[in-house]
């Protein structure tokens, strides 16, 4: 069809029909991702950005305020690298429009050639041979062609002639491209968003596959790229911020140190930040100076590669974030992790992961709300499985007792709607948390990395659950009043009579006091008592001790247990926040398992 104009309507459909056709190519995009990371991603992240728009932009009474709608949409649903710049060329494109009620095609061409220095300033080291490459090249094109054309038909039509040739060129600019013999994924994602477009406006029509954003899933196939993973930065960070008279320029600026492969996009409301980090928590903690953090995502860039290209094992072990397991025996044995959401006024945190106990600490005593927690969506699970379930024969799943945390009921429910019925899935619930729940976790990876059976790390796992134990020391009740696990009334009364009680956990996975004393001494001493009694019937083959800002008091336990089982601690650390939350700062707790 003849288009000299582009209305409202016009401007929706073409981007409805260019997101469709996104969608579409996703998994060619994904199976040729390997730049800035072979993380094989780049095709679901720009198809959810795509799906995003589809589902929320509107049309309105206006060319522009279509346009706003769209880059609102975009900049909202904005995922990974290309996502995120393809989301700031959109908001180029709309804040360097005119207040027109059409699109003519030189005022098309002016604004999209204008949106291309959102797009490099959206970046803070811009690589040539990637998707900026392409749409500079386009609007470049569209410029040279608007003076002799008809209408978008041929303008769009020998404009991505160029957008193509530009495509292929890729793998000149970058050598990365050409070792993997393929082009750039993002760039080709833009290619088929512009083809896309110009099939709506031949046509009238919209190619759509349908899928919503709940069945856009982050892996289907990955081309297998050869070399070394070894990257500073492994967490690949993205985040949304809301507030008033955002400084777009003074905030990246800022971000800078935190930091790779910076990328933002946005305006003085709502920003949308991308960058690899190796300590997404301090990021977080800069962030909530700016404004509210309205959204987080933290993908484990090296686990991502292990789970593609170098595998421990055709098991892959989950745990959620209440099992406090260090991070170099998580990164030993390939251990994926699923955290829980902490939210802290009107931010939602990940446990671990964009709040760690230092930060939270700091809080603690600060906040006029208490901190609450929940468990991941069934979506959550269900993406973080089916990702899963792409590389590996089997899942054991070792959860935080389902007595305490709706964990393990989210991952029964996922595994119930996951897609791929041919992989084993084992969901464990633990009955226990913290440094009890990471020891089991322990036993099952150790398992695993000995080339044990699916059957034999299962059932030697559950063995495990019921032999192990986890002794607290809880020196004050204040915290567990105000995170809701104990009620005022008991708390007023135990605080009436100084009562220092020991936590532990039932064999249902119940939390229940198990004893209690009028001072910290007594406390420790109870504990000690407990220790004491496993070991009169069973042998302690293993033990961990965690605490929340209690370097003081675990001296006396180091050296206590140390002389009383004749070996260290397995390990030791600072408890999840989530836990600390509800045990409070000053606890410290030993776990046992028996045999």
């Amino acid at each position: 069809m003849k288009l000299e104009k582009m209305n409202s309507e016009n401007i929706y459909y073409g981007f409805v029909a260019g997101a469709h056709e996104v969608i579409k190519q996703r998994k060619e995009l994904n199976r040729i991702n390997v730049f800035p990371v072979a993380d094989g991603d780049t095709g679901s992240n720009l198809a959810y950005t795509m799906n995003t728009i589809i589902q929320n932009a509107n049309i309105e009474s206006s060319a522009r305020e279509t346009m706003g709608s769209i880059a609102e949409a975009a900049l909202i649903g904005a995922r990974g690298n290309s996502g995120i710049i393809f989301a700031q060329f959109i908001n180029g494109i709309y804040m360097e429009m005119e207040e027109i009620e059409d699109f003519s095609v030189k005022s098309f061409s002016n604004s999209v050639n204008k949106a291309v220095e959102y797009a490099y300033k959206a970046i803070a080291e811009p690589v040539e041979g990637t998707m900026i490459t392409v749409m500079k090249d386009w609007a470049d094109s569209l410029e040279s062609h608007r003076e002799n054309v008809a209408d978008f038909n041929e303008l769009f039509a020998s404009s991505l002639e160029v957008a193509l040739k530009s495509l292929m060129d890729t793998p000149k600019k970058l050598k990365v491209l050409r070792d993997a013999k393929v082009v750039d994924s993002g760039a080709k994602g833009f290619v088929h968003f512009v083809e896309g477009f110009l099939n709506f406006i031949k046509t009238g029509k919209i190619e759509a596959d349908l899928h919503s954003s709940d069945e856009l899933k982050l892996s289907d196939e990955h081309v297998h790229f050869e070399g070394d993973f070894d990257l500073e930065n492994r967490y690949c960070t993205e985040a949304l911020i809301e507030g008033e008279n955002l400084d777009i320029d003074n905030i990246r600026e800022n971000l800078k140190e935190y930091g790779v492969s910076l990328i933002s996009a946005g305006n003085n409301k709502k920003m949308r930040i991308h960058i690899h980090t190796e300590n997404p928590d301090n990021l977080f903690f800069k962030l909530k100076e700016y404004g509210r953090i309205t959204y987080q995502k933290v993908d484990d860039m090296k686990r991502q590669y292990e789970s593609m290209y170098s595998r421990n094992s055709d098991i892959a072990l989950v745990t959620d974030s209440i099992a406090d397991l260090p991070k170099e025996l998580m990164d030993k044995y390939q251990i994926h992790l699923l955290p829980l959401n902490l939210l802290i006024e009107d931010t939602n945190y990940l446990d671990k992961v964009t709040i760690t106990p230092s930060y939270f600490y700091k809080l603690m005593d600060q906040l006029e709300e208490y901190p609450s927690s929940s468990q991941p969506t069934v979506l959550e699970v269900e993406k973080a499985l089916n990702e899963l379930s792409e590389h590996y024969k089997s899942i054991i799943v070792v959860t935080v007792s389902k007595q305490m945390s709706g964990t393990y009921n989210s991952f029964i429910q996922a595994v119930e709607k996951l897609s791929k019925k041919d992989v084993k899935i084992e969901v464990i619930d633990s009955k226990l948390n913290s440094g009890a729940q990471g020891l089991v976790v322990l036993r099952a990876a150790e398992e695993i990395s000995k080339g044990k059976s699916f059957n034999e790390v299962v059932k030697i796992t559950r063995e495990t659950v019921e032999n192990t134990d986890i002794f607290v020391s809880v020196p004050t009740l204040k915290y567990m009043l105000k995170s809701g696990r104990i009620g005022k009334a008991k708390a007023m009364a135990a605080n009436l009579m100084n009562l220092k009680p020991v936590v532990s956990i039932d064999e249902d996975g119940n939390g229940i006091v198990i004893g209690n004393a009028f001072s910290t001494n007594g406390n420790t001493k109870k504990i000690k008592e407990l220790v004491h009694e496993i070991m009169e019937d069973k042998t302690i083959s293993r033990y961990s001790l965690v605490h929340a800002n209690a370097s003081d008091r675990l001296e006396e336990y180091k050296e206590y247990y140390k002389e009383l089982l004749g070996m260290e601690a397995e390990y030791i650390m600072e408890i999840s926040p989530i836990v600390a939350m509800n045990a409070g700062i000053g606890c410290v707790a030993i776990s046992v398992t028996a045999e």
